[in-house]
């Protein structure tokens, strides 16, 4: 009708009324809250609230405001330093969540994650209980302590609930209050001691609504509880890892969850773990696209040929111990292409890698090493071109290294180390442009390090050590700007070292000892070590020769120079390398007096 017409189009204009009633900005006395709450942080060291100023709070960093009223519905706060791993770093906001925060009524969603906002008793504040209209809490990775408070059931709009620390000083008695939450999809309380609590899987199965639950590392000591109905039909994640669980892992009360599409139980730490078989429930998971089971007690790995949608399957540090080939014929052949990663880490498996491993063409990573594979790489492996993790140290391979692994030029972490290849190393490796990681130490290779190993220029790690490798060390090496651990130790390498070397400002660890190196070191090749913290040319004919008033670019903590020529006076450069905790000069032609200042220096 005109007059329904008209309502609506009264409403439309009065909206930028309603946006800009108060100003053109946010609304007055919620600024007033945020403020307070900027007041409350005591160290901002990243500046994350610079921005904090000026009349309009809606385009404060983290803040965000609903576009039609003005009510502040969002503060995204949180601590995204890549370098994270727990709370505390420079980057986070130290203080207090402040109670003025009760004053954003609208407040909608509030992720002040990995700061160090505990307050001076280090509890979670009790009057985030009154923020009704939450939808999405998360506190995770703060430091808080004590028991997590049961008013927390008050947020009945809560979609997201975030509570994990790592690992902290919280727990829980009773999680009951959980399903006062009737809209809960996720929820995560990893870290946080709820050992105290029976049936965990009782109290979740009464939110249907969840799609993910983390309780890792909660000091659970079961999972083999029975559930008569399954209400979980919509769980998606599951992650149990790192708890005490010590049962049948087929007895385990999730097995019935079809939905799934991510099950982790790893590191469960009680004597006798999680161990058996998987159960041929397992078969029914069809949506299941990671399963981790590493580091269980697991002996076989049941019937997973189902499982289509497999991506992720992490079976390594269990006692399967078998012929790598029926553990490869078991794998869902439905999933060979969509395998993304395959652990089978530290299983003990035998047998010689079967061909048809090239048929996993979809593979990013593949680790098997620490097993006890025999034979030749097959060159099937040629096939998976999307590698960028390959992991086969610790095995009884043999053979020469094939030249096709220079195709898989996606490759950035290479390890072949202690097995048995023999021959050089393929010059074809160094196609590898984007590898980070090369260690190919502790087998029988031959022959020169290729002076085409400077095409590596992405290298930070290279280790080639205890081989036979002969020729001189390649003035190319000095091209891996981003080198930081070289080791070519153990080897029967001739000739100087190349004052190229010196370029390598990144270096942490230099070993070059047991050689047959000769020739004069001088300042030229410590010039640029300015990150180096560890040295070893022990066991060569190398003899050290430095300018007394020369000033040491590093900072040593481990120095080996046994049966280097540094005397026969003694070398005054020594005395700048304070703080160092290891130093060998024996057998070095010293034949001076220790001066005064050695004893005062080491």
């Amino acid at each position: 009708s005109f007059t329904s017409f008209s309502q609506v189009g009264h409403a439309l204009a009065l909206q930028p009324q309603l946006a800009h009633a108060h100003g053109g900005g946010c609304i007055p006395a919620e600024r007033a809250a945020l403020l307070a709450f900027h007041k409350g942080i005591t160290s901002d060291n990243a500046s994350v609230l610079a921005s904090w100023h000026g009349h309009d709070c809606c385009r404060w960093r983290g803040v965000s405001c609903n576009n039609r009223i003005g009510h502040v519905i969002k503060l995204h706060l949180p601590n995204t330093s890549p370098d994270l791993n727990t709370y505390g770093d420079a980057n986070s906001l130290y203080g207090e969540i402040s109670t003025s925060l009760l004053s954003l009524k609208h407040l909608e969603h509030m992720d002040l994650s990995m700061n160090c906002l505990v307050g001076t008793n280090s509890h979670i504040p009790q009057f985030l209980s009154s923020m009704e209209n939450l939808r999405y809490l998360n506190l995770c990775g703060m430091p808080f302590t004590g028991r997590v408070p049961s008013q927390l059931g008050n947020l009945s709009k809560l979609q997201h609930l975030d509570l994990g620390q790592g690992y902290s000083e919280m727990y829980s008695a009773d999680i009951t209050w959980l399903t006062k939450l009737p809209l809960l999809q996720y929820l995560s309380m990893n870290g946080i001691n709820l050992s105290r609590i029976t049936d965990w899987p009782g109290t979740l199965n009464m939110i249907p609504s969840l799609r993910v639950i983390n309780l890792a590392a909660c000091s659970l000591d079961t999972a083999s509880q029975s559930l008569p109905y399954l209400n979980l039909t919509k769980l998606e994640k599951l992650d149990l890892s790192e708890n005490n669980l010590g049962h049948s892992i087929a007895s385990s009360w999730f097995w019935k969850v079809t939905s799934l599409k991510y099950l982790s139980l790893r590191l469960n730490f009680r004597a006798n773990w999680l161990f058996g078989k998987l159960p041929d429930a397992l078969g029914n998971m069809t949506s299941l696209k990671v399963l981790d089971v590493s580091a269980t007690n697991l002996n076989k790995s049941g019937n997973i040929e189902n499982l289509c949608s497999l991506e992720v399957l992490d079976l390594s540090k269990n006692p399967m111990i078998g012929d790598i080939v029926v553990l490869m014929e078991g794998l869902p052949r439905c999933a060979r292409g969509k395998l993304l990663e395959l652990n089978l880490h530290g299983n003990e498996f035998t047998g010689a890698l079967p061909n048809f491993i090239g048929e996993f063409s979809s593979l990013s990573m593949l680790d098997l090493s620490c097993n006890n594979l025999v034979g030749s790489i097959p060159t099937g492996l040629r096939n998976l071109v999307h590698l960028t993790i390959l992991d086969l140290d610790w095995n009884l391979l043999n053979g020469t290294i094939p030249t096709e692994i220079g195709d898989l030029t996606s490759l950035v972490s290479l390890d072949l180390s202690e097995n048995k290849f023999s021959g050089e190393i393929p010059t074809r490796l160094w196609n590898l442009v984007r590898l980070t990681y090369l260690d190919l130490s502790m087998n029988q290779l031959n022959g020169n390090v290729p002076t085409e190993i400077g095409a590596l220029t992405a290298l930070t790690y290279l280790v080639i050590f205890s081989n036979n490798l002969t020729g001189s060390i390649p003035a190319e090496l000095g091209k891996l700007k981003h080198l930081t651990i070289l080791s070519l130790k153990d080897n029967k390498i001739t000739g100087p070292i190349p004052p190229e070397l010196g370029y390598l400002k990144n270096m942490v660890g230099l070993d070059l000892s047991n050689n047959n190196l000769s020739g004069v070191i001088t300042e030229e090749h410590f010039a640029n070590l300015k990150s180096l913290k560890g040295i070893d040319l022990s066991s060569n004919s190398l003899r050290i020769v430095v300018d007394s008033d020369w000033h040491s670019p590093f900072s040593l903590q481990f120095a080996d120079f046994a049966s280097c020529q540094i005397g026969p006076l003694f070398p005054a450069w020594l005395q700048q390398l304070r703080g160092i905790t290891h130093l060998d000069i024996s057998s070095t032609g010293l034949v001076d007096k220790f001066p005064g200042w050695f004893w005062y220096t080491f």
